[in-house]
């Protein structure tokens, strides 16, 4: 590794082809986020607990399951001189990943409880390969992009990737989804595993590990002390005031975002009492606004050089920018209302993965030893918990709004805007606050950081 601490080392066309993961990852995600709640509930017609309860017992596997798979897949293996420590668990993931996908809209029975088995046999198999697949995708970011200025590049250009894939993730799905045929959702699927897979052979190049991170991991693992346990690991990431920080925003950033995309599909039928296209015109306004703002705020980033300023700032513009959808109930001002909140996020998103790339190089540095793994699984289980937090809101708010007996009463109404706005808005300003008072990673401590990393040869 180059001794410049400010160079870019790989291409734009890589950098691009490693946004092809995000695209995918998030073309499925949006489209699980949006509909598989409201199919459930409203369309299969299980009961709004017994939906709680399976996202719930959906969460606790997330405990296990994702911080494992970052342990597990951190240290070396056979295939790994040959094809890499990262690239070949990203193919092992992510093809049954998208492919799982279709087992969520696929019940093979309507009884209460076989739907209730059924949705926790399907997410859980889901999420076992969305782990395999993201913990060792957003693994692979810290060790391949090495300076401030590549993480920054990199990010601005896999953001607007992601976005495409959040776009189509929203667009494609409604154009064949009708409320009220459930037969629809399978349709939908098959189209979530071409785009899927299509996005994830693109994202190859991207994604393969650099051969010279590679030799340099083996020739170092075996003069290394032996790596803590698991509960060790945990142990010292929750030790570290930077990554809890991070964490706590990141979680109920999450929760956001998990809030207001399985909104919408209530918004648009309970709301706005329209059919699922009318879904489109509102992602495409928040898309918009993302779309248009990534771009500015990574060059703000790099004017600032402060990655925490920038995170504080679009934190702040979110809640801010969530106060009118607790009020709107009109097709256009919704849209337009989503064109401002897409303003804010762009820089948010934009911010997470050079974020977390700085919390690794501080573990780096304090452990001597590389962990992004064990990171990432960490942030995946916790962003994942966003799902329960979600699920236990709908339900309450459903029971406690009478949804289910009447989904187009004035009360009902009130309570999709408690779930698209007030709760988001409380969540991203206490995660924001904590982010701001406690994460202390300044642009000089990160530059240090960096230096000390060149030092240990990690």
């Amino acid at each position: 590794m180059s001794n410049e601490i400010g160079e870019i080392r790989h291409s734009k066309k890589n950098m691009a082809s490693y946004g092809f993961g995000n695209f995918m990852n998030e073309f499925v995600a949006m489209a699980f986020g949006t509909y598989a709640f409201y199919f459930y509930e409203r369309e299969l017609g299980l009961n709004v607990i017994l939906v709680m309860v399976g996202f719930f017992i959906y969460a606790i596997y997330n405990a296990i399951n994702d911080p494992l798979v970052g342990y597990l897949t951190n240290k070396p293996f056979k295939f790994t001189k040959k094809w890499g420590r990262r690239f070949p668990w990203i193919l092992i993931g992510g093809v049954p990943f998208i492919v799982s996908y279709l087992f969520i809209f696929t019940p093979p029975s309507l009884d209460q409880w076989l739907l209730f088995g059924w949705l926790v046999f399907a997410t859980c198999l889901y999420d076992t390969f969305a782990s395999v697949f993201w913990v060792n995708f957003s693994s692979l970011f810290p060790d391949k992009f090495r300076s401030v200025k590549e993480r920054r590049t990199a990010t601005g250009l896999q953001i607007p990737v992601g976005l495409v894939g959040v776009a189509l993730g929203a667009i494609l799905p409604p154009i064949v989804v009708e409320f009220g045929i459930p037969s629809t959702y399978v349709a939908q699927s098959g189209i979530v595993i071409i785009v899927g897979l299509i996005a994830l052979g693109l994202a190859i190049p991207g994604v393969r590990d650099d051969q010279d991170a590679v030799d340099r991991y083996l020739e170092t693992y075996d003069t290394r002390e032996k790596g803590p346990s698991f509960f060790k690991s945990l142990g010292s990431a929750l030790k570290q005031k930077s990554f809890v920080a991070f964490i706590v925003s990141y979680t109920l950033y999450r929760t956001l975002v998990q809030s207001m995309t399985a909104s919408v599909p209530f918004v648009v039928d309970t709301l706005l009492e329209m059919a699922a296209t009318a879904s489109i015109l509102i992602f495409a306004g928040f898309l918009i606004g993302a779309l248009v703002s990534t771009p500015i705020w990574v060059k703000y980033a790099h004017k600032t050089n402060n990655n925490k300023k920038v995170m504080v700032l679009c934190g702040l513009l979110m809640g801010i920018f969530t106060i009118p959808l607790i009020f709107l109930e009109d097709l256009i001002a919704i849209t337009i209302a989503m064109v401002v909140w897409g303003l804010s996020i762009g820089g948010y998103w934009a911010m997470i993965a050079p974020i977390l790339a700085d919390v690794v190089d501080e573990s780096v540095v304090t452990h001597k030893r590389r962990q992004e793994g064990v990171f990432a699984g960490f942030q995946q289980f916790f962003g994942r918990l966003a799902i329960f937090f979600q699920a236990t809101s709908f339900a309450l708010t459903h029971i406690f709004t009478g949804l289910a007996a009447d989904p187009y009463s004035a009360s009902a109404k009130f309570g999709v805007h408690i779930h698209l706005a007030v709760v988001p808005m409380i969540c991203i300003l206490i995660g924001t606050f904590v982010f701001w008072r406690w994460y202390h990673l300044t642009p000089d401590k990160v530059a240090e950081n960096q230096k000390k990393i060149i030092e240990l040869n990690l």
